[in-house]
């Protein structure tokens, strides 16, 4: 499969397509912490191999469900924050269907200003005062 390649705003031409995602991932509670941490490394490595950027794992810990997921009550949370090609999420989506451990899991890709980006800031011709248009007499 071929890495989608064109401009963005991140980017120059040639440059990969980054995307800011957010990935909530719902473990079995029966699971132990150590468990839970070297599937949350293997994810983690596995969106970096793709080519991911600033990947960051926030743990929640145990949380009861709001109903029953697969007959369990209670789900280890844990978000994953990433900046990565469309491509790369859509490889660990796969994988977290997959992963028996994984009672439910959820991508979202982020709007940029939700991902900590701003505008540009507008240059000084473009600006105009309040009250510009009137005459001094």
């Amino acid at each position: 499969m071929a890495a989608s390649r064109r401009t963005g705003p991140q980017g120059k031409v040639g440059e990969p397509l980054m995307r800011p995602y957010e990935v909530m991932v719902i473990f079995d509670a029966s699971l132990e912490e150590d468990a839970v941490r070297a599937l949350v490394d293997r994810f983690t490595k596995q969106l970096t191999a793709a080519g991911a950027k600033s990947v960051k794992a926030d743990t929640w810990g145990k949380r009861r469900l709001a109903y029953p997921v697969r007959h369990r009550s209670e789900g280890y949370y844990v978000v994953l924050e990433a900046n990565a090609e469309p491509a790369a999420l859509s490889g660990l989506d796969r994988q977290l269907s997959l992963a028996d451990e994984v009672l439910r899991h959820k991508v979202l890709r982020l709007p940029e200003p939700a991902a900590g980006r701003s505008r540009p800031a507008a240059s000084p011709e473009t600006t105009t005062a309040v009250g510009a248009n009137t005459k001094e007499v």
